[in-house]
């Protein structure tokens, strides 16, 4: 058994021409991410961890967050998205159709 039971990467990379995720105010949405996985009680060994990636190779999509061991694609909007994400995906297991990529 691994360590954690997901791993959600949120892309967080800024690009000189500006195509990218962190121009949709992705660090700031992955802290939120992070500190809401901590208040559900979800993180740590058996859990989840809340990651920062560069960049992620999809910024025509973004922003985007990635969940593994699913390889579950998301783009977002807001801190409702992510809410949902977290709440489905994370603590639930169901994927979020309609934020899926």
């Amino acid at each position: 058994m691994s360590y954690y039971q997901r791993h959600i990467f949120f892309c967080t990379n800024c690009r000189e021409d500006g195509n990218c995720c962190e121009n949709y105010g992705a660090s700031q949405i992955r802290a939120y991410a992070k500190q809401r996985a901590k208040e559900l009680g979800i993180t740590g060994k058996g859990g989840v961890r809340v990651n920062t990636a560069g960049c992620l190779d999809r910024c025509n999509e973004g922003p985007v967050a990635v969940v593994y061991p699913e390889g579950v694609w998301y783009t977002y909007v807001d801190e409702q998205d992510v809410e949902e994400i977290l709440q489905e995906h994370l603590v639930h297991g169901r994927v979020v159709e309609r934020l899926r990529i």
